[in-house]
């Protein structure tokens, strides 16, 4: 018995030492997935050898038009990894700042001519102001002269907002550039109604047209719009830019009838529906790459805009309508002077 209890404890003894000869199995540790999140951007503090563009503003221009004009041109800047100032004024010690690369200048005209030839490096626009030429480094933002496209869109949206397309225009006698405004006022019309044949048969063909001589006495040409209002049953104007004057577009605000223009007095007028005008800060966006890249001497032409929009006779439906079409016309899907 004592030898099978010994036997057995030997074999126990055995067993515990080849277990414990084994090398312990390492657990691996777990794998890492690495995290998608992309890192934080990295944010460029702009520093005194950062490009500088300097915007130049008149100090009495209306808050609503400043701040919108130093927006524009703040963002541009950050994008582009610039510093943006403003300026009301601007000095030979402004452009004589290496960092300057780019001036943007509104009316009145900071000396642009005389500044522009001391600082080669630098890209000057002008934006409307008059009596410049593109040359050089110097960029013109010039006033529209397009005379077709604000025209049929008047034609357009003022048959969308009268009863039976009673609309009309004045413009001046002789202006063959009027002339082709007239045109593109009757195909606006044409292009919104078709034939635009009325429910009553009218005495009159709408559109209707009166032309007002050259020698007529601008006083008196609110005669004329009478005739158009009383006499033609007109609802609706478009007046010829030329002969557009406050005093004209005023008095007929105050004759009921719904009016479109390429400017509008600094009173708003009764019935106005929208300013049909260049749209400098879309204009200024276009010319920025240009500007950036030191192409100098380019002679900009701003692309229409809508401005001055009463929501109360043009609401969002008719509006986003009407600014298709001015969309289809700027990209040449809509030809004006084609019926």
């Amino acid at each position: 018995m004592r030898v099978k209890k010994t036997l057995l404890f030997i074999l126990i003894v055995f067993i515990v030492a080849a277990c414990g000869g084994n090398e312990p199995t390492e657990i691996p540790p777990p794998t890492v997935i690495p995290s998608q999140t992309p890192p934080p951007t990295a944010t460029v503090i702009p520093t005194a050898s950062t490009p500088l563009a300097i915007l130049v503003l008149p100090a009495d221009m209306d808050k609503a038009s400043s701040d919108l004009y130093q927006k524009t041109v703040y963002d541009l800047a950050q994008a582009s990894g610039f510093r943006f100032q403003v300026r009301n004024v601007l000095t030979q010690q402004d452009v004589a700042d290496p960092t300057l690369k780019i001036v943007i200048a509104l009316p009145p005209d900071p000396g642009i001519a005389a500044l522009a030839p001391t600082a080669p490096n630098v890209q000057f626009l002008t934006v409307n102001i008059p009596d410049l030429t593109a040359g050089g480094n110097v960029s013109v933002l010039a006033p529209s002269n397009q005379v077709e496209l604000p025209a049929f869109l008047a034609g357009y949206t003022l048959a969308m907002l009268t009863y039976e397309y009673h609309i009309g225009m004045l413009y001046p006698e002789g202006d063959n550039d009027a002339i082709r405004a007239v045109n593109a006022f009757n195909n606006g019309m044409r292009y919104y109604c078709g034939l635009c044949r009325g429910i009553y048969i009218d005495p009159v063909e709408y559109p209707t047209f009166l032309s007002i001589p050259a020698t007529e006495d601008v006083s008196l040409h609110g005669g004329y719009a009478n005739v158009l209002i009383n006499d033609r049953d007109v609802d609706a104007l478009y007046i010829y830019p030329s002969i557009a004057t406050d005093d004209l577009l005023t008095y007929v605000g105050t004759q009921g009838v719904y009016l479109i223009g390429t400017k509008m007095p600094p009173t708003r007028p009764g019935g106005w529906v929208m300013t049909v005008s260049p749209d400098t800060i879309k204009a200024i966006q276009i010319a920025w790459p240009q500007l950036i890249a030191g192409q100098g001497g380019q002679a900009i032409q701003s692309p229409l805009g809508l401005a001055d929009v009463d929501p109360g006779i043009l609401p969002a439906g008719k509006l986003a309508q009407v600014q298709f079409v001015l969309d289809e016309l700027l990209a040449g899907r809509i030809l004006p002077s084609n019926p």
